[in-house]
């Protein structure tokens, strides 16, 4: 029997809290994705994969899209977010980073650079 991977009912506390309480970059991306407003893609707020809890994921392209404030440049939060995106890599997860400020300060181009990566992922031979 396999190991659930997504939405542990474990996590579901932690997921509504960040739903709840999230960053205003995070509020500005979800008025940019909600109701399939990119390419007719559906996005879901924080959907945990395993233990990690993922800003926005794409499940239809198994398309994790995270936003990074200053932690995240850290070495600590360099190695963290490396191993993290590598793990889920290994389970067909692509992830997409962008720093908060460009969410606020060049919306049409975060939004183009998801079209792009959705697009290149449909061509794909075994994106099906």
């Amino acid at each position: 029997m396999s190991k659930k991977l997504h939405n542990i009912r474990e996590l579901s506390p932690f997921r509504k809290d960040l739903r709840n309480n999230g960053t205003s970059a995070e509020a500005t991306m979800w008025s940019l994705l909600k109701k399939r407003q990119v390419l007719g893609m559906k996005f879901r707020r924080q959907h945990s994969v395993a233990n990690f809890i993922l800003d926005f994921y794409c499940p239809e392209k198994k398309l994790a899209i995270e936003l990074d404030g200053a932690h995240h440049y850290t070495p600590e939060g360099i190695e963290k977010d490396k191993n993290r995106d590598a793990y889920l890599e290994l389970h067909g997860i692509k992830t997409i980073r962008f720093e908060n400020k460009r969410v606020f300060e060049e919306p049409s181009w975060v939004i183009r650079e998801i079209e792009l990566v959705i697009q290149e992922m449909e061509s794909w031979p075994d994106s099906e």
